[in-house]
């Protein structure tokens, strides 16, 4: 008998805890609503300062797995999954401004679960809508690292193409990419120019062959038509830019040359520092990660304690 309420009593102790556990999950997502934002689902791990991690093209937010295992303990982060991407549901129909409305949805995120200036680490296509986000509201967020990311991607090889001039290569691309799927072979030689590492290759793959053609056309096509060259001047956040150049050496690019595009293209950022990657490609924190880790502590670690310094002074 005495046996049997012994464990009587660890089976109420462990509900209860359940309870509380399952009681506190709700009331910190209490205020996220999925049906507002179509446009991408979000997963929340971690405590500490908000952190928000957007994907590049095709990539679900599974792509950040590491860099959240990294920052957790410290930040509690809410990794976004575009729609459309790497298997995730694709918003039917897809809208004919989708990064735009992407990136209203997310600032609206922002603000709904009202986290507090939170750092934005974006790759690519993700890095894009980081800084445009921050155009658009520049007190919503706080310090952004973009990884390998331009303002207005489609000026790479001529600086002064305007996006009216870049409409008409954009919508062949859209027609072309909205056909249908690249074949499996395709998709991994087109990785292989993105990463290295042969399983890193293999997943990207199958991400690409997983991703909606309609949703990836309209975003490339949203991509190449908005230049934020202008408008990053808005910006108010400490940036941190990580740029990629190795995949370019086989087509003449240098360090210096790469490095030149990207100080162009930021030129009119007030708070913005580039660092360029030896080795890596595209996916620099998979190819680069502990450089990538290095760069991103020591920028984070700056600006935790120039918000801290900033307070001690006011």
């Amino acid at each position: 008998m005495e046996l049997l309420l012994t464990l009587r009593r660890h089976l109420q102790a462990i509900g209860l805890l359940l309870a509380v556990f399952l009681l506190a999950s709700l009331a910190a997502h209490a205020t996220d609503n999925p049906a507002a934002h179509p446009t991408f689902t979000v997963k929340v791990t971690g405590k500490g300062r908000p952190m928000l991690l957007i994907p590049g093209l095709t990539c679900p937010g599974a792509v950040w797995d590491e860099t959240v295992a990294r920052y957790q303990k410290d930040y509690q982060c809410h990794v976004i999954s575009l729609a459309g991407f790497g298997g995730q549901p694709a918003s039917q129909p897809v809208s004919d401004q989708f990064l735009q409305d992407a990136r209203n949805q997310i600032l609206t995120y922002v603000k709904s679960e009202k986290l507090t200036k939170p750092v934005v680490i974006g790759h690519s296509l993700g890095g894009f809508l980081a800084l445009w986000m921050s155009a658009t509201d520049p007190s919503a967020l706080g310090p952004l690292v973009i990884v390998d990311s331009l303002p207005f991607l489609a000026a790479v090889q001529n600086a002064n193409l305007t996006a009216d001039a870049a409409k008409p290569m954009a919508e062949g691309m859209r027609q072309q990419m909205r056909q249908g799927h690249m074949s499996v072979a395709q998709s991994r030689q087109m990785s292989a120019g993105l990463m290295t590492d042969t399983a890193r290759i293999t997943q990207a793959s199958r991400w690409s062959q997983l991703s909606d053609p309609a949703t990836v056309a309209q975003a490339m096509y949203d991509l190449y038509t908005t230049d934020l060259r202008q408008d990053v001047a808005r910006i108010q956040q400490p940036t941190l830019v990580l740029g990629a150049w190795a995949a370019y050496k086989a087509y003449g690019s240098t360090m210096e040359s790469t490095r030149a595009i990207y100080e162009q293209q930021y030129a009119k950022l007030p708070q913005h520092h580039i660092e360029m990657s030896e080795a890596g490609k595209h996916f620099l924190m998979w190819d680069d990660t502990q450089w990538f880790f290095a760069q991103t502590d020591a920028f984070l670690k700056q600006n935790a304690t120039a918000k801290r310094a900033g307070k001690v002074r006011s």
